[in-house]
């Protein structure tokens, strides 16, 4: 195991990699062969796998559970307790494991408290996915996701701040000067 830190109440199974500087808290469970990235941090209460690969810089906040077939990047937000599904119509009486859907989730991106996360959907890279939303559908690069069912209501920085545009469709983000500009409804970064 690499140095990352585990907490005592948590169990890790086997066939389970964790990179360095992790941190696992209280009463957590990975299952086996999940592989999980190096500087992560995972609150209370989470289930990984069996067989889920997540990045690195990846911050997985209380009461999440991470089911076979979700995909995650690097530098990755999941608020607390936000949901994956990973099968469209389950029942207690069908075993459905062949018909997982995979649900990918792109560099930089964040989903909300309580958001749900329908499977068989991509989240674009930077996307910022509100608090309580219902993500059915795939979602554009630094889409800003709303609602229930979730809709786009604008565009967000790398930084996470909505971008407010100029008559020439471009906007600056404060936070660090980066450019954006919107074409044919993608957001482009021009500079930063």
């Amino acid at each position: 195991m690499s140095k990352c830190f585990i907490h005592e109440s948590s169990y890790i199974d086997e066939n389970v990699s964790i990179g360095d500087n992790t941190k696992i808290w209280h009463f957590s469970h990975i299952l086996s062969g999940s592989v999980i990235g190096s500087n992560c941090s995972f609150g209370q209460n989470c289930v990984v796998g069996p067989k889920v690969k997540i990045g690195s810089g990846v911050k997985v906040q209380n009461n999440i559970s991470i089911y076979e077939g979700i995909e995650i990047e690097d530098d990755v937000f999941l608020g607390p307790s936000m949901v994956f599904t990973n099968v469209t119509n389950p029942r207690a009486f069908i075993v459905r494991r062949h018909e997982f859907k995979k649900t990918l989730l792109k560099y930089g991106c964040t989903v909300g408290a309580n958001a749900t996360i329908i499977c068989g959907v991509t989240i674009g890279e930077y996307a910022l996915i509100g608090s309580g939303a219902v993500v059915s559908k795939d979602v554009k690069p630094y889409a800003l996701m709303v609602g229930v069912p979730a809709k786009q209501i604008g565009w967000v920085s790398r930084a996470g701040n909505t971008l407010k545009f100029d008559e020439k469709n471009v906007a600056v983000d404060s936070y660090d000067d980066s450019k954006y500009k919107i074409e044919n409804n993608n957001l482009i970064v021009i500079e930063g």
